[in-house]
């Protein structure tokens, strides 16, 4: 690994740790105060490391020198920047004499994790839209990249970047608090922290843009975040244990989705000796956690059918009854275009290529599933059941227009390929 690659892999996993300390200094209404900090602290080790070499403690060199540019932003805008530090926490910052050990002290690392998840439920204030939540941790926490929070959601940069504006301004205005959310309000809260994990998850598991599908960085960053809610028992609800859950179920599969070259190898050729034993014990774990109530959510549905194909023996004996059984309650409680494809994909290996066709188009007799690829490859792929070839290559081509992911154009194309050869 190269410096650039090690700083760009030490930013996603640092700079959200590093963000949230600094906040926590600064207050949320300075939050851009604390990007920036991190942000010359990487610019720092680029410049540093190329020349003297990558100390023996990469992260441990960032957090001193980011804590002594804060200090030094302290003391060049004394006069005219005014930093509220009346809470008993920081009082001492507005000292020179107590500056420094304050600084160290609020540096410490048994409490970055406490400061991680305070700014996981500051991102999500009650008065913040959804999707500006969302976007404001994957920037924040996760370290995303405009160009990568817009990709994931399917919209422009410039979109995002206003996404962000507004939400600093609302940070500007009110003077967040990085606090745990009341009980009253914590379900709610913890909601839509779980969505953002789990939207960053599958970028990793599945990504929609990047050269290669798997992203192990994002997918670890998506269980360390799931691991400081589920550490901290105010968050320790079921839907947190079952998203955990599923995401270990997923992740022990990854060494046997690609093969060396980076191709897709579909489920039902996949090697299950190179499933990852650990992680399915991890999953099964906390999906006997997610157990406890009455709560059933889409994060248990989707783990139950994860689960299921994890302990198959082969893909020929997977119990198809019991998961399309999941899969029309998980219609029931969280109607999605990917749900229902998974579920008329699962209706296929039941009942066959033609009830899955007649179901296919009675759900899409409004048309609302001609924008989305998965439609078009599952569509093709019946069609190929069925030996109608010709109307499988339109449908796989046109899945290819509709997807960016190049290990997904390399896998439709080699359908095609195989139909005509």
């Amino acid at each position: 690994m190269n410096i650039n690659q090690l700083t760009s892999h030490l930013f996603r996993h640092e700079s959200g740790k590093m963000v949230s300390v600094l906040t926590k200094i600064f207050g949320t209404e300075n939050l851009e105060t604390a990007e920036d900090v991190v942000q010359q602290t990487f610019i720092d080790a680029l410049q540093v490391w190329k020349y003297k070499g990558v100390p023996d403690n990469p992260s441990a060199w960032l957090f001193r020198v980011a804590k002594n540019k804060a200090i030094d932003v302290i003391r060049k805008n004394k006069y005219n920047v005014q930093y509220d530090f009346n809470d008993s926490e920081r009082a001492l910052l507005k000292s020179e004499y107590t500056l420094a050990t304050t600084m160290e002290n609020l540096f410490k690392k048994e409490l970055v994790k406490d400061d991680m998840l305070r700014m996981m439920f500051a991102c999500c204030h009650p008065n913040i839209s959804g999707e500006n939540q969302i976007t404001l941790i994957l920037k924040t926490l996760c370290g995303f990249s405009t160009a990568e929070i817009a990709k994931a959601f399917l919209t422009s940069e410039e979109a995002v970047s206003k996404r962000l504006y507004r939400t600093k301004e609302f940070f500007r205005k009110e003077k967040v608090k990085l606090e745990i959310p009341s009980v009253e309000e914590i379900k709610n809260r913890t909601d839509v922290v779980l969505n953002s994990i789990y939207l960053l998850f599958n970028e990793g598991y599945n990504s929609t843009h990047a050269k290669e599908l798997i992203r192990e960085d994002l997918i670890r960053e998506a269980l360390l975040l799931c691991k400081l809610l589920i550490d901290n028992p105010h968050t320790q609800q079921p839907e947190t244990f079952a998203l955990m859950a599923l995401m270990c179920f997923h992740s022990s599969r990854s060494e046997s989705r690609l093969t060396a070259t980076g191709e897709i190898i579909l489920l039902p050729n996949q090697d299950r000796t190179k499933w990852n034993a650990d992680m399915l014990e991890h999953g099964n774990f906390y999906m006997n956690k997610a157990a406890y109530g009455n709560t059933l959510s889409t994060y248990h549905l989707e783990a139950a059918i994860a689960y299921e194909h994890c302990t198959s023996p082969s893909f020929d004996k997977t119990n198809w009854k019991l998961i399309l059984n999941y899969y029309e309650m998980l219609c029931k409680i969280s109607l999605s275009p990917a749900t229902l494809l998974n579920k008329i994909a699962v209706v296929m290996q039941l009942h066959g290529p033609l009830v899955a066709l007649q179901q296919l188009e009675e759900m899409n007799d409004n048309k609302k599933l001609e924008t989305i690829y998965l439609y078009y490859s599952l569509l093709g792929e019946i069609n190929l059941r069925l030996n109608r070839r010709e109307d499988s290559k339109k449908n796989f081509e046109k899945a290819i227009s509709l997807t960016q992911s190049p290990s997904e154009k390399a896998l439709l194309s080699s359908k095609i390929a195989v139909m005509f050869n």
